[in-house]
């Protein structure tokens, strides 16, 4: 009684399988997939983040920053 045998696990599977429909459960997994591809990227993204850029750019005067400055054109 403890243990779940393969024919529990059968069962609850059709049970589930004509409550949600075969094409839903398909989405479910898809969606899912899909989240942990992007899980997966996200965090080897981070982990590239980590790793030292190239050293900045040397600045002369540490009190003032320049910028380009764009104009704004009403249109």
């Amino acid at each position: 009684m403890g243990s779940m045998s393969i024919w529990h696990w059968l069962i609850v599977l059709v049970v589930v399988m004509l409550v949600f429909g075969t094409k839903k459960l398909g989405n479910i997994g898809s969606d899912l997939g899909k989240a942990v591809k992007g899980f997966k990227d996200g965090v080897k993204g981070s982990e590239e983040e980590g790793k030292p850029a190239a050293p900045p750019a040397q600045v002369a005067d540490k009190g003032t920053i320049e910028v380009d400055a764009k104009e704004k054109t009403k249109q």
